[in-house]
């Protein structure tokens, strides 16, 4: 079913230059001089490469019905953060894997019982779509300095997961935090 460019948002899966493409990013630029466009930021689902993309405004693309199944994160099978990563659908208990590389930086907010959205075309799972913010638990941090009073400070910290956030200076080892799953940010305590 083809849709204009400027209806493209993030997450949709549509054919462009005879591959299937997930759409990561859009922005609908009108320059002062010359007509509208739209400019994408799309990655290959076959290749994984990330490129930018110039439409016209009046365009037409060839959108894609992509699954999207309700799945709980189960583990990484390679216990070293490398992955396939499982996953488990709450109704029919079926399992299903997806490699590290298609996921990129979202397993830094895997956490386990996890539930996301599986996007699958054609029983191939493409990737995931993460809630906005997910609670972990900071396991390496260092104490807050007495000097720290004021309050926009921030300092390291490792979460479970391993990813590296800032967090404020009174978070401290074993406290459990609401992180961006965007952007990483911290947002507050759990």
């Amino acid at each position: 079913m083809p849709i204009k460019a400027t209806d493209l948002k993030r997450g949709q899966a549509l054919i462009f230059d005879g591959q299937l493409q997930i759409v990561i990013d859009t922005d609908h630029v009108k320059p002062g001089k010359g007509p509208a466009y739209v400019q994408a930021k799309m990655k290959s689902v076959d290749t994984g490469t990330i490129k930018t993309n110039r439409m016209n405004s009046s365009d037409k693309l060839e959108d894609v019905s992509i699954d999207r199944r309700t799945m709980q994160y189960l583990y990484d099978s390679s216990g070293h953060g490398k992955g396939p990563y499982v996953f488990m659908d709450g109704e029919s208990f079926e399992q299903m894997e997806i490699a590290g590389d298609q996921l990129g930086d979202q397993v830094n907010w895997l956490v386990e019982s996890l539930e996301v959205k599986v996007m699958v075309f054609e029983g191939r799972a493409l990737g995931v779509e993460l809630p906005p913010s997910v609670e972990v638990e900071v396991t390496e941090t260092a104490p807050q300095p007495k000097s720290a009073t004021a309050t926009n400070q921030l300092k390291e910290a490792t979460v479970e997961t391993g990813a590296r956030i800032r967090v404020p200076p009174f978070i401290e080892n074993g406290q459990r935090v609401k992180v961006n799953t965007e952007t990483g940010e911290y947002l507050g305590k759990a």
